[in-house]
């Protein structure tokens, strides 16, 4: 159930990063995460995420928010850049180093590699590709001699988070064990998604995360950092992803088509089809000449019976 009449007024958010145009996974995310924030009469806010610039291709931004509109899902303040911000970030850092919370890391990744090779963990090879092998803490204690700091790493003390993901259940992760103490700030300069997500989630008043569930395992280290900023923690839904032929998420890495030039309807309408698939409901018909909003509106009714949403449509 989800009555959210006696909490914070919900605020939900897309944040793609502008690596290429949305494909049907992409769209997937985004159609579950505005109807969620419209099931709920709440605020819907899109954040680009570009601090990542060597992913970056030119005009996604704009393709993006094209597309969107489009397809009818419509935001409810201007779209944020996330680079038009990165003050947040260095401000958050710095109160982390004040607090003995992070640490300089000069480690390379090949050191990194060498050193975790060398434990010989215990992980069967057909998960090997998905594995993530922690930082062993070489630098946990201050760097060696003649070395130079590359990254700043957050140093993560022994314990479980857990969390109620509203899709995937309960969940719980010890990051000391799992991941180890993981990057805020690159070695290249660019801030760690890690870090950047947590600070502009509350910046934006993000009550509510709808995102697809190949981040479900990056969402304890989101937690931990929350707490250690004395910053509000947003719920979680977690979505399935859209899944290319070889079994792997659909990604512009491995071939995705942009959904430009498709009919709208028939872009929602898959998405919609593919989140019922695994959440268990029926996408509303296409039928005819049928209004776009007059689908969308079925779809939020859809979503709001499903999840327990309680509120006049």
């Amino acid at each position: 159930m989800s009555d959210t009449s006696s909490h914070t007024p919900y605020v939900g958010r897309f944040a793609p990063s502008p690596s290429g145009p949305l494909h049907a996974g992409s769209v997937a995310t985004a159609l579950g995460s505005w109807l969620d924030a419209r099931a709920h009469g709440g605020r819907w806010l899109v954040r680009i995420e570009d601090i990542d610039p060597p992913r970056e291709q030119a005009g996604a931004t704009q393709s993006i928010l094209n597309t969107l509109e489009r397809l009818g899902l419509h935001w409810d303040d201007t779209p944020l850049l996330q680079s038009a911000h990165l003050e947040r970030f260095e401000h958050a850092l710095q109160s982390l180093e004040a607090g003995g919370q992070v640490y300089p890391c000069g480690c390379t990744r090949r050191e990194i590699a060498d050193s975790q090779s060398s434990t010989q963990l215990s992980i069967d090879p057909a998960d090997q590709r998905h594995a993530e092998r922690p930082y062993p803490g070489t630098c946990r204690a201050g760097l060696a001699p003649g070395r130079h700091a590359r990254a700043w790493r957050l140093r993560v003390a022994p314990a479980v988070v857990q969390f109620e993901d509203r899709c995937m259940g309960h969940q719980a992760q010890e990051v000391s064990r799992e991941v180890g103490d993981f990057v805020v700030r690159r070695a290249d300069g660019l801030w760690a998604y890690q870090l950047a997500v947590v600070i502009d989630d509350a910046a934006q008043g993000v009550t509510d995360v709808v995102r697809g569930a190949d981040l479900l395992g990056s969402t304890a280290r989101q937690l931990l950092l929350a707490r250690m900023l004395g910053l509000s923690e947003p719920r979680y839904m977690h979505l399935p992803v859209v899944l290319a032929p070889d079994g792997q998420k659909l990604s512009k890495q491995n071939g995705a088509c942009a959904v430009d030039g498709q009919p709208a309807l028939q872009v929602l309408q898959q998405a919609m089809t593919h989140l019922g698939e695994h959440l268990g409901f029926d996408a509303p018909p296409v039928s005819g000449a049928q209004p776009l909003q007059s689908w969308l509106a079925q779809a939020t009714q859809t979503w709001a019976k499903r999840f327990g949403i309680f509120r006049v449509f």
